[in-house]
Order: structure tokens, then C-alpha cells, then sequence
């Protein structure tokens, strides 16, 4: 197998985390060090326990064990997300659109939990 970054599931999580990053751009200014940077170090976690579980794969719990971190970081973003919306800091369609990326992840995520050998 190749890099961490050839794996679709990385691909998809990284472009949600740069989505989130953008997204946030336009939050207020009194939310940075809760809202903004929570959102941001969730969404970019997904990305970096795939990478560190990745590069343990030979390691079935160790590899499973990173990417249960990262399912729950995946898991946060959604609850940063559901707080974005609640505070009208993006529409209802941006949330929805968001949140079918996050639950996209989330199901990829699972199935490397699942089928840890395939990975190694």
C-alpha cells in the first residue's frame, strides 16, 4: 500500500477539515478560542490519527485504536457543527451539506475499524 494521503478516507477528511478552515473565516470574532479553534482541531484530528494509526497498521489494536480517535474526533466536528448552526452562524443547507461529509467519514471510518486487515 502507498501513503496515508492515497486513502479516499483521507481525502475526504482533509477536504472537510479545509472546508471547515474556509467556512469558519466568517465567524465572529468573539467565538476564535472556543467555536473557531474547536471546530478546526476536531476537523484536522480526523486527518492527523489517520495518518499516525496508518503508519502503525502492522499493529492491528494500535491501528484500530488511532482510528477510533479519529471516528471521535469526527464525532466532535458534528457537535461543533450542530452548534454553528444553533448560533445562525451557517444556513441550514451549509450544516446539512456539512454534516453528510462528516457522516460520510464517519461510515469509512468504521469500516476500517472493522476490517482492520485490509489495511495492513
Amino acid at each position: 500500500m502507498g501513503s496515508f494521503k492515497d486513502l479516499l478516507i483521507y481525502k475526504k477528511a482533509f477536504t472537510l477539515a479545509m472546508e471547515i478552515f474556509e467556512m469558519t473565516k466568517n465567524f465572529p470574532k468573539e467565538e476564535q478560542y472556543s467555536l473557531i479553534d474547536q471546530i478546526r482541531r476536531s476537523s484536522r484530528s480526523v486527518c492527523a490519527n489517520i495518518a499516525e494509526g496508518y503508519r502503525k497498521r502492522q499493529y492491528l489494536a494500535h491501528f484500530v485504536s488511532k482510528i477510533s480517535d479519529s471516528d471521535m474526533e469526527n464525532s466532535e466536528t458534528q457537535v461543533w457543527l450542530d452548534f454553528s448552526c444553533a448560533c445562525n452562524y451557517i444556513s441550514k443547507e451549509l450544516y446539512d451539506e456539512k454534516i453528510e461529509k462528516s457522516q460520510e467519514v464517519g461510515r469509512l471510518l468504521n469500516h476500517m475499524i472493522h476490517n482492520p486487515e485490509k489495511f495492513k
